[in-house]
């Protein structure tokens, strides 16, 4: 059976930094990591169960999860595309339809 690669928000959440810090770790080389197609970042679970103890050390992170803005922040930074997509169809959509219901 084939070992799964962790996203590089997987590992975000995983190890429960930034998905920004993970791509610098990465980048300098501080993570073992995979790039599929010369760009895009993935990891062993292994690897990063072992790096773990060192990034909580790092960052003094404690064992509970990100915070609500941090994480609310990244939502909207990687989905910014799809949220104005979506209202600018829906905001279509209205104008198209709101005819036949006046």
């Amino acid at each position: 059976m084939k070992e799964k690669l962790f996203t590089t928000r997987e590992a975000s959440h995983f190890l429960g930094i930034s998905e920004k810090e993970i791509i610098e770790l990465a980048n300098a080389n501080l993570m073992a990591h995979f790039k599929l197609g010369g760009e895009f970042l993935r990891f062993k679970q292994d690897d990063l169960i072992r790096i773990k103890p060192v990034i909580k050390k790092k960052y003094n992170l404690p064992d509970k999860r990100r915070h609500h803005p941090e994480a609310l922040r990244e939502f909207f930074y990687f989905n910014d595309f799809y949220l104005v997509s979506g209202i600018i169809i829906l905001a279509l959509l209205w104008f198209i339809i709101k005819d036949f219901f006046a």
